[in-house]
């Protein structure tokens, strides 16, 4: 038997960054004809991991699950990162994406973006925003519908997006930029009101939401996303075999039902699209980075 390839997760077990990767690699196993085990390396917010992954030989053995917050927005907020995300990987495929959602508690005087703009552009306004940490998704998101609209908020930050969530909930932060399949079920019990979404259309379980394109503001609109690397150097026949590996098994039903049950959807897609698309985000949140002086140091 061959020997096995190794998905590096750069996350604990039990989120979407760790269980997407889970629910393909058995058909990706199956069509190479070769084992494919799951490593969990967390740690420094993904960083671990992914330095990991850079620092691995490229011979096919060794690949990173990437996140908008691993090969994006740490590079981006953090000088010393130990990894360059343009140089240190070849890209292989993204896996599945997820949409992101900004809503506010109840409390909030507030019923939709236009409001909402208005209030925190209000000198007088006193909201706080929580995220899973400075440099995370969430914390960058709110940064930017700030630099977009001109508003203020507090930025609070927790250790964890399950912490952030919890005090939304509570009130005891006021918004939250969060991943949809989290925030749903308190939307949809009035626990969390929705604002907008960061999607290409409106998602079928929140229909009278817009999204953040629809509202003008087409640079939040970018969801959270899981995909495919290698480390660089890793040659070409090698991406090209396992990308088209992951492209069948994303085209199996069962595979496709399983990860359209996290709420995520899944994707596919060149090396050369995933590559691009990649490089066009970090360049936005390098941007953000620099204008709100956001860095881990």
């Amino acid at each position: 038997m061959e020997r096995p390839i190794r998905f590096v997760v750069p996350f604990a077990p039990g989120g979407s960054g760790d269980m997407i990767p889970r629910m393909v690699a058995p058909s990706i196993s199956e069509l190479l004809g070769q084992p494919v085990i799951i490593e969990n390396k967390a740690g420094g917010g993904g960083s671990i991991g992914a330095n990991y992954v850079s620092r691995s030989s490229p011979d096919g053995l060794t690949i990173g699950v990437a996140t908008v917050s691993t090969h994006c927005i740490f590079p981006a907020v953090s000088k010393s990162a130990p990894y360059d995300p343009l140089k240190d990987f070849v890209y292989v495929s993204n896996l599945a994406r997820v949409p992101n959602v900004v809503s506010v508690h109840p409390s909030v005087p507030a019923s939709n973006m236009r409001e909402f703009i208005a209030l925190i552009r209000d000198p007088k306004s006193n909201l706080s925003f929580g995220s899973p940490g400075v440099g995370s998704l969430g914390h960058m998101m709110g940064e930017l519908l700030m630099q977009q609209t001109g508003g203020r908020m507090l930025h609070v930050p927790y250790r964890g997006a399950g912490l952030a969530l919890q005090d939304a909930v509570a009130g005891q932060v006021q918004v939250l930029c969060d991943n949809l399949p989290a925030s749903l079920p308190h939307i949809k019990s009035g626990k969390l009101r929705a604002l907008a979404v960061a999607w290409p259309s409106r998602v079928t379980q929140l229909p009278s939401i817009p999204t953040f394109g629809e509202l003008g503001m087409a640079d939040l609109n970018g969801p959270a996303w899981f995909g495919l690397v290698a480390p660089a150097r890793t040659s070409s026949a090698v991406v090209d075999r396992l990308q088209k590996a992951v492209a069948k098994a994303l085209a199996r039903p069962e595979v496709r039902q399983n990860i359209e049950s996290t709420g995520a959807e899944p994707v596919g897609g060149t090396a050369m699209a995933f590559s691009e698309d990649v490089r066009a985000e970090y360049a936005k949140w390098k941007r953000v980075a620099e204008i709100g002086k956001i860095s881990l140091e």
